[in-house]
């Protein structure tokens, strides 16, 4: 078995938009899900979206795949600081559920890192949904900790 994660190009983007539905499906039932997906998801047409950030220089759009079958994706966007820094915005790492521990996710992360590294990013930020011990536990594999926590309550 052959894991890989590259760099995306314009072919990809249906199918990593596609991944990207799917991983919002996923995570909107999950405790602050449905928030997330409609304030820090991406906004649809997810195809419009990824072929946009796969021509920009400021962003890294990763597939990751098993023997050539493509069966996640990572996203980073370069994001400036106040005081000049950057860092690098992980806003989608997803793998489809029967693909997971294998090491797509560890490639498309070490890839991120790469990336990031590359830019002289300062360091790397995501979002983990409250509860999500899983994801919360592969970023701190990388050294990711929490450095904020954000609440909610709706209202009415």
């Amino acid at each position: 078995m052959e894991i890989g994660a590259v760099s995306a190009g314009p072919d990809d983007a249906l199918a990593i938009a596609a991944l990207a539905d799917g991983a919002v499906d996923e995570l909107r039932p999950h405790r602050g899900g449905e928030m997330w997906s409609r304030r820090e998801a991406r906004e649809g047409p997810h195809t419009t979206a990824v072929a946009d950030l796969v021509s920009r220089d400021d962003a890294c759009v990763l597939t990751g795949t098993i023997d050539d079958s493509l069966v996640g994706y990572a996203i980073a966007i370069e994001a400036p600081l106040h005081d000049g820094a950057r860092v690098a915005d992980l806003t989608d790492l997803y793998v489809l559920p029967d693909a997971r521990g294998v090491g797509v996710g560890e490639a498309l992360m070490i890839a991120v890192e790469e990336w990031a590294g590359e830019r002289g990013c300062m360091g790397i930020d995501s979002i983990a949904l409250p509860g999500d011990r899983e994801t919360k536990n592969f970023f701190e594999s990388f050294g990711l900790v929490a450095r904020a926590l954000r609440v909610h309550r709706s209202i009415g």
